[in-house]
Order: C-alpha cells, then structure tokens, then sequence
C-alpha cells in the first residue's frame, strides 16, 4: 500500500465487503437510537404544576392564588428575606403579580375525591369551560394546563373516561395547551389503553390524529420495577411515544407503597430519590418532562408553622433543582412564593458561571475547567431554562459571555456541545 503525503490510503486491510456488512449492523442500531431517544423537547417546560380539585377551580383561580401568594409573602417579609440570597425577592412579587401559575391541572381524582355521577359530570363539564377560558385568556392564564381524572383500574376507569370525555365535551375540544395526567400507572401495557383512549376520542370528537397528550403518575412501586425485574417506567415512555409528555412523581402514594410510615413521607426520603433516578434515566434524551411531587406542609396557622413550612418548601424546590429535576407540584398558593424564590435564585445563581465556562469554550482559551462538549452543552441547558424561567434576561446573559446569545445557545445544544 502506497500514499503520497497528505493523501488517505484506499484501504488499511479492512475489506470494502467488511464494512458493508459492519455498516449494515450498525445502520439498524442508529435508526433505533434515533428513534427511542430523539433529544430534548425544545418547548419550555413548566416550573412547576398546581393541583386543584375541580370542585374548586374555576376561571379566576390563577388570579385568586396569586393574591393570596402575595398576601403571605407580604406577612413573611422576614422569613423571604433570609432566604432570598440572590435578592431576587423582587422579581417573584412581580411574577406571583402578573403570572403566578405555568401549569394548571384540574383535580378529579385523589384531590377530588367521589362524588355522585351528577355532581362528578358538572364538575367535569366545568372544567372544560374553565380550560377553554384560560385557552383564550392569554397571558394572564397558565401556559400549560389540563386535567386528572380516575385512573385505569378496574374500580375507578368507567368513571375516569367519563369524567375525560365531559371535559373535552365542556372545552369544545382540545383547548391550546392540553395535557392530562394518567395517575397509578402500575403496568406498561396500561399506556397502550391510553394510547387507545386518545385515538378513540379523537375520532369520536372529530378531533385531528395526534392531537391529545398525556402524563404518566409514578406513584406505584411497580411502575419502577416490574415483576421481571425491567424498568417498567423505561418501557412506559418508550410506547407512549410522542403523545406522552412527562412523568411526575407521586410521594405519597409511592412511599406509603414501600411501607413508609406516614411521618417519613417526603420529596426527600431514599425510596423517593431512588424512584426519579430511576425516572430521570429512563427519560433521558427522550424529550419527555420529570416533575417531582408534591409536599403536603403548606404554610398556614401561626408565624412560626408559615416559617418552618416556606423554609421547608424551599428547601425541598432547591433541592430538586440541583439533582436536575426542573418542575415539582405545588398544592397551596405559599408554595408558589417559595416555588419562584427557589427557581429564580437557583438559576441567577447558576447563569454567571455557565456564561464564564461558555464563552471560554466559544474561544477556545483555557481555563481552569476542560470543559469537554457534553459539558458545554449542559452549560448551554441551564443558561437557557434560566431564560425561559424568566430568572434573567439575554443581555445580563451577553454582559458576562459576549458570544452566549440565545441563538448561539440552542445551536450549541442542538449540536450536541460541538462547535463546528
């Protein structure tokens, strides 16, 4: 074998039948990869979710918890005060003013509990009128909204398809920013059936193909882990394709199954952190959304109770931001306070930084971090969920990193951290 220099040899003993079939092998593996595992959403994904149980929702709750979250941020001056390390206290009131909830679900299930057939049909066609209003109501309404409903087993599932049937009735169809949770998935098989429900009602409302999307509830031992020993949630996202938007962690339901007693239930008890590992690796690069669950100490009764139950809540939304869950449940218009406290600190906190590793990286100095580009398109990610959160703008992003717009930003993450 010859070259000239600079020149590339015609083989190196490989022969061209060799990498025919090696190429073929391997052509079915990227289509596959490709398709099970097609990157991250670009959509902005929600803060957090809010529960409220549809005997009590209507059309002004967003505005009605709003109030009231700055009502209690105003009596606990002092508590937000000490945790509001990133003086972003400022930013949240005018947030808790203007738009206090992304995501909205209307409660028909555990939240809700049951009710007559009537009075569950009222309430079920009323919150689809409420979904509609908020779908017309702009900027002022959540971004992302829907509802949950009863679940698939054999007790509850006649009347959970029901009550999703009146909803979508009440709406008028599938308002813009629709999704609804499937709670106690306990087997992969069940999100065939809702793949199935969502087909069906579509046809039966004259609805486009494709248009309906679901969440799934992790709150059952047996939707991490199945009887064979597989990850029944990897199985779950995988069938559920690109009608399942998200996975969200059920505390309660999930601990109490695991044999927790009821005074070590939490966002932060082992079992917990073993389940959204498990739900965290599972979902990656997949596109769908985790969220955490939820905690039921809200800040309410004396000064001191508020204290304990804001700090905890912040705690808890920090916590989960840093372990790379970006979305939790908030059950009580304080949670939202310290919901945007926490969120807007941690990423103001994080963006200085970010920029700082980025723009060395755009440059290619050295620095005293060998950022590889997995790392810088991490970096890229936190900086844009910062943005969209609303935690910073483009030009505080631009002060610190003159190369990191936005646009540069999502060309960096969409290239898989490698610069061209």
């Amino acid at each position: 074998m010859t070259t000239t220099e600079g020149s590339r040899p015609d083989h190196i003993g490989m022969s061209l039948p060799a990498r025919e079939r090696i190429d073929a092998v391997l052509a079915a593996v990227d289509a596959e990869l490709d398709r099970d595992f097609p990157g991250d959403r670009t959509q902005q994904q929600p803060v957090h979710t809010v529960y409220v149980s549809a005997s009590d929702a209507d059309v002004d709750t967003p505005a009605a918890w709003g109030l009231e979250s700055l009502r209690i941020a105003e009596s606990a001056q002092q508590t937000l005060d000490d945790l509001d390390g990133g003086r972003v206290l400022p930013l949240v009131l005018d947030r808790l003013a203007v738009r206090p909830i992304e995501d909205l679900r209307i409660d028909l299930e555990d939240g809700y509990g049951w009710r007559s057939d009537e009075v569950e049909d009222q309430n079920a066609r009323a919150a689809g009128q409420t979904l509609a209003r908020w779908a017309a109501a702009g900027d002022a309404a959540p971004r992302v909204f829907g509802v949950r409903c009863k679940g698939l087993g054999a007790a509850e599932r006649a009347r959970g398809l029901r009550s999703l049937e009146l909803v979508l009735d009440g709406a008028g169809g599938v308002p813009s920013g629709f999704v609804f949770t499937v709670p106690k998935l306990r087997h992969a098989t069940q999100v065939d059936a809702v793949l199935m429900i969502c087909g069906e009602l579509e046809r039966a409302h004259g609805l486009p193909t494709g248009l309906l999307r679901f969440e799934l509830q992790i709150e059952s031992p047996q939707a991490v882990l199945g009887a064979d020993g597989r990850a029944t949630v990897a199985d779950a996202i995988h069938r559920g394709g690109e009608r399942l938007t998200g996975l969200h962690y059920g505390t309660y339901d999930y601990s109490a199954a695991c044999g927790i007693v009821s005074a070590q239930q939490s966002l932060e008890h082992p079992v917990a952190d073993h389940a959204k590992a498990v739900m965290l690796v599972a979902a990656a690069q997949t596109g769908v959304w985790i969220s955490d669950g939820s905690t039921q100490v809200a800040p309410v009764g004396s000064p001191e109770v508020i204290d304990a139950a804001l700090r905890r809540h912040h705690r808890l939304v920090t916590r989960s931001l840093e372990q790379g869950i970006y979305q939790g449940w908030d059950m009580h218009p304080g949670h939202l306070v310290t919901r945007w406290l926490a969120v807007f600190s941690f990423f103001r906190e994080a963006m200085p930084p970010a920029a700082t590793r980025l723009q060395a990286y755009f440059d290619r100095q050295s620095s005293e971090f060998i950022d590889e580009p997995a790392t810088a398109q991490s970096l890229a990610l936190v900086i844009l969920r910062g943005l969209a959160a609303g935690a910073f703008n483009e030009a505080d992003v631009l002060a610190v990193g003159s190369q990191c717009s936005a646009d540069a930003l999502v060309a960096l993450r969409g290239s898989g951290g490698v610069l061209r």
